[in-house]
């Protein structure tokens, strides 16, 4: 369980890197970085699946179909809505609305496998909800309203990045407690693979021209962070993540991934060069002590079963 914990919360620490990098690459637009970022990504899957160890072996054509499915849609329909929502939004914004993402998988999780009493998900799910709801009012508050167009769009852009991440987490989730459940290695080829045919298909929606230089400040700068989204950012995280829902109850492990908006919002503070406001510190504080309280219920009610078996 503890490893799960730590794969968990290594895999909200590196997909916050997708709330900074579509600003950070401009003027590069969302789609460069979304075809160059999973083309690679699946290019890496094809090269490593020459290895006997990453060939997706009796997964069977339904569960390879089905991953490269969970990989377009959970890794490029995710990304290009994050991308457009910090465009339009700002930094700070989307990665607290799709904070929201772990409030909505425990509830759904716990409501189908009920895990543990819902009294005793009272307060770990009280202090994160509280704890977004203060960062969220915080910031909205600080908006100015001058262009209240594309800060709707970023709304939107956000909430259906967080409508993706929760059907891919449900159905990943599902899949990785089947008895059969696919190796992590294997899997994570599949989905990468899914994701590189689906990111080269929107090549057609790119800037890319003959006259393009990558060799200049911007395009190096653009490669850079092609490279560590694609390899830290799509392989390794998709990697932790499957090894996380393996050994974690969905409930738990929603609660997990609200290390990816504490991560995100620190990396725009960064990116914005401003320290957090007092209302930014008490709400990211509350998150925690959510995630913290959560695993404690979790680990004692899991801890009689392990001892049993």
């Amino acid at each position: 369980m503890f490893l799960g914990i730590l794969a968990g919360l290594a895999t909200g620490a590196l997909w916050s890197l997708s709330f900074i990098a579509p600003r950070i690459v401009a003027p590069f637009t969302a789609w460069d970085i979304t075809v160059a970022r999973y083309g690679l990504f699946g290019l890496i899957c094809v090269l490593l699946m020459l290895h006997p160890r990453f060939q997706p072996r009796r997964l069977g054509w339904r569960r390879i179909a089905i991953g490269c499915a969970l990989g377009g849609l959970g890794y490029v329909g995710y990304f290009i809505c994050v991308a457009y929502a910090v465009r339009l939004a700002g930094t700070a914004i989307p990665p607290l609305i799709i904070g929201t993402m772990p409030v909505v998988l425990a509830v759904i999780a716990n409501a189908r496998d009920k895990t543990i009493p819902w009294r005793s998900l009272l307060l770990p799910l009280g202090l994160t909800a509280s704890g977004i709801l203060l960062v969220n009012l915080s910031t909205v508050g600080t908006i100015g309203v001058e262009d209240r167009t594309n800060l709707w769009l970023g709304i939107f852009f956000a909430t259906m990045a967080l409508a993706i991440w929760v059907i891919y987490g449900m159905a990943n989730a599902a899949i990785m407690k089947m008895p059969d459940a696919p190796d992590g290695l294997r899997w994570t080829g599949v989905q990468g693979l899914g994701a590189g045919l689906v990111g080269l298909a929107l090549a057609p929606f790119t800037s890319f021209t003959s006259a393009t230089q990558f060799w200049d400040a911007d395009g190096s700068r653009f490669l850079m962070w092609v490279l560590i989204m694609a390899i830290a950012a799509s392989w390794l995280a998709t990697f932790c993540w499957v090894f996380a829902s393996r050994r974690l109850p969905l409930a738990l492990s929603a609660q997990l991934v609200v290390a990816e908006t504490v991560f995100g919002l620190l990396l725009g503070f960064t990116f914005e060069q401003r320290w957090p406001t007092q209302a930014e510190w008490l709400g990211c504080g509350l998150q925690c002590v959510g995630v913290v309280t959560a695993i404690a219920i979790f680990a004692r009610s899991i801890r009689p079963r392990i001892v049993s078996s």
